[in-house]
């Protein structure tokens, strides 16, 4: 799915360039010139980010940026103004923006700012997800489950570091560490067995888990 950016910005000629870019690398764009059209979209559209000026918007852009953030604490937002005083830039983060860029700026520094800050988002996201679907079977791991059927303990947490790093290698030594506590070959061989009984599980569902020699596990869709 295409992460979904909205540019709120007066100047509609810059707004369109800027979109234009975004688009060439991938990313959807919805553009507005006023504020209140802005919250309206936010309300009723999910965006991934939104890039924004604070000036022209036919309402204060900091009460802008107040009530985006109240609709929505986690949306991140990328200011992208002419107002270079430091107070507002304080102002502006104090109210919840997650970057400041002051015009002009180029459109890679605003890229490389726009990747850095979903980067960290989805980070975190999926460090608080609980609740894993794989081909329309439900991984619960706060009750460590599988479709129903319980796990132990130790194969909840193991699926776990596995779902919230899919299609990634895993590292052996990290494994270990988080769950075994020690590095040794009894904790390697108890490992092993570990992941064959998830395998039991995941392969009906379509899923595998791939041993790289030396180098860990790795949760794939087959």
């Amino acid at each position: 799915m295409s992460t979904k950016i909205l540019i709120i910005d007066s100047d509609v000629s810059l707004s369109v360039v800027l979109g234009d870019y975004l688009v060439s690398r991938g990313y959807k764009t919805q553009r507005v010139s006023e504020g209140r059209q802005a919250l309206d979209l936010i309300s009723a559209t999910h965006f991934d980010a939104v890039l924004m000026e604070l000036q022209g918007l036919g309402m204060n852009g900091f009460e802008l940026l107040r009530e985006i953030r109240h609709r929505d604490a986690w949306l991140p937002v990328i200011v992208l103004t002419t107002r270079n005083d430091r107070e507002d830039q304080m102002r502006a983060f104090q109210l919840g923006c997650d970057d400041y860029q002051i015009k002009p700026f180029t459109m890679d520094l605003v890229i490389c700012r726009i990747e850095a800050i979903l980067r960290r988002v989805r980070h975190e996201e999926n460090n608080k997800q609980k609740l894993f679907t794989l081909n329309g079977h439900v991984f619960d791991s706060v009750h460590q489950t599988f479709d129903g059927k319980h796990l132990s303990g130790r194969e909840s947490d193991l699926l776990l570091m596995l779902c919230r790093h899919q299609d990634e290698v895993v590292d052996r030594h990290a494994i270990l560490a988080a769950l075994w506590k020690e590095d040794n070959a009894f904790t390697s061989r108890s490992l092993g067995v570990f992941i064959n009984h998830l395998r039991a599980f995941l392969r009906p569902a379509g899923f595998e888990i791939l041993a790289l020699r030396r180098k860990g596990y790795k949760l794939i869709e087959k």
